[in-house]
């Protein structure tokens, strides 16, 4: 796992990150929430693009590495470059789990799982709340 100890290349207090973002997006982003499952605007697309951080608009993922996982949240079998995401160990909510980062702002994006029968090329799902992303479109 990555660590986190280092500061991002975009650092904004608390106040300049609630200008910048909806409640909404302030709550999972900044504060580490989790949107209700089958909610999110990107679960179901099937749109071609890169998805960035709705935070501060790194690229994150991309619509060829996105899987139907049926588990209510987009999820993706590998980040668009390996030094795209953190991921760090969490272990709220009674349970362990591995959390995905923006290495760009240190946003909170979702959660990794693996081993579980993906029948993707890593085995992975990067399970990531739809309000963490904004789609760019492919042009064409």
């Amino acid at each position: 796992m990555s660590s986190t100890e280092s500061k991002p290349p975009v650092q904004l207090s608390d106040d300049e990150w609630r200008v910048r973002l909806t409640p909404a997006e302030f709550k999972v982003l900044r504060l580490a929430g989790t949107e209700r499952a089958f909610t999110g605007e990107y679960t179901d697309t099937k749109t071609e693009g890169v998805y960035e951080c709705r935070a501060c608009g790194a690229e994150l993922f991309r619509s060829t590495e996105k899987f139907d996982s049926h588990c209510g949240w987009p999820s993706f079998f590998d980040p668009k470059d390996s030094d795209a995401v953190i991921l760090r160990e969490d272990r709220s909510l009674f349970q362990r789990r591995v959390e995905v980062l923006c290495a760009n702002c240190h946003s909170h994006l979702g959660h990794v799982f693996e081993g579980e029968g993906y029948n993707n090329p890593t085995d992975k799902r990067y399970c990531i709340n739809s309000i963490s992303l904004r789609l760019k479109p492919a042009e064409g």
